[in-house]
């Protein structure tokens, strides 16, 4: 399933990988694109059929409940990538949670996008500021996001999502990466819509 809101014919693409629980507030969120940039643009949902296996970069254990992250990130990136035929627009990757991880990750595989947004993005991921380290990202810009509460839980892994954010910011800074970290109040549950919003007007204004 694909989803477009915003302007047809705009030079600027948004493309965000969707789970089922972002279909109800995909129009709250381009609304709140539009409120935070005067850039015209459009926005293309592209709903996966399993969150965890469909952005995950490799595969890891569970790391809350019982369901095991997935390796299907490449295949999700060609679906993708397969949107971004036309060389005379500029492309943006985005999304919320496990969807931030991967437009990150895509960043890494391709320079087609010119910018990442990642809100509350799971940086938690094991080995990913690992891999992280010893690559290159080929955009020009990412903006992180994270809810002041995120790293404030039991969860040893997910705990560690505000330091591991940090550390991403000031390595992506380091490689002259335009990159910003901005905190939102409340946990990684509050104002998703918003929040995801917020990442792509910054990532559209970043570009002025």
């Amino acid at each position: 399933m694909i989803l477009e809101y915003g302007t047809p014919a705009a030079q600027n693409i948004l493309i965000q990988p969707v789970g089922e629980h972002d279909l109800p507030g995909l129009e709250e969120e381009a609304k709140g694109i539009s409120e935070k940039t005067d850039i015209p643009f459009k926005l293309i949902a592209v709903k996966v059929d399993l969150w965890n296996r469909d952005l995950s970069p490799w595969s890891a254990p569970p790391v809350f409940g019982q369901e095991p992250f997935g390796s299907g990130a490449p295949a999700t990136l060609e679906r993708i990538l397969s949107l971004c035929s036309n060389s005379e627009k500029t492309y943006f990757l985005g999304g919320y949670s496990l969807a931030g991880l991967f437009s990150l990750w895509a960043a890494y595989q391709t320079n087609v996008f010119s910018g990442v947004a990642s809100a509350s993005g799971s940086l938690w991921f094991p080995g990913f500021e690992e891999y992280m380290a010893s690559h290159t990202v080929k955009c020009k810009t990412v903006y992180l996001s994270l809810g002041s509460t995120e790293e404030k839980t039991k969860n040893p892994v997910m705990a560690s999502v505000g330091e591991r954010t940090r550390r991403a910011c000031a390595l992506l800074k380091a490689q002259n990466v335009c990159c910003s970290l901005e905190w939102n109040p409340g946990n990684h549950f509050k104002d998703p819509a918003q929040r995801t919003a917020k990442a792509f007007a910054c990532a559209l204004n970043n570009t002025r």
